[in-house]
């Protein structure tokens, strides 16, 4: 009879003990991420926003940004969210970061996409090896069969 290879040899305690650490991990980050706040001020502190998962959460005007003209005003406040929504997704790559390790981090995809182009050609790679594997394992038991 044939054997499982090394997957007899699997220690499933062991398994199963690293799925629920990722799973603690997991909803260890949801908490994380439902906290985080981005920040930004104006240079001359006319304006202040705060920026979390649901968008501005908070927006402050200094009485003397109603001296500006609507058009330096609205410029202020875009550059502000901007800035905030930055700061936003620099603390949710740093919670993912601490997560799943600097290289491991899936928010780095999103800023080097030829990163996650190289990692979807090695899973296909890895995949086509596997199934020339098998085939190959077939066949030979097909001739072995005389099928």
């Amino acid at each position: 009879m044939q054997e499982f290879g090394d997957f007899a040899n699997i220690d499933v305690e062991k398994l199963l003990k690293g799925a629920d650490e990722q799973f603690a991990r997991m909803e260890e980050m949801q908490k994380s991420m439902a906290d985080l706040v981005g920040r930004a001020e104006d240079d001359d502190g006319l304006v202040t926003v705060e920026y979390a998962s649901e968008g501005i959460r908070e927006l402050q005007l200094h009485p003397k940004a109603m001296r500006l003209s609507a058009g330096e005003l609205a410029e202020k406040i875009k550059v502000v969210v901007a800035d905030a929504a930055q700061d936003l997704q620099k603390q949710v790559n740093e919670v993912m970061a601490e997560l799943f390790g600097e290289e491991d981090n899936p928010m780095s995809y999103i800023n080097d996409p030829e990163k996650a182009i190289n990692q979807i050609k090695d899973a296909e790679d890895a995949y086509n090896r596997t199934f020339d594997d098998v085939m190959g394992e077939l066949d030979r038991i097909r001739r072995r069969m005389d099928l």
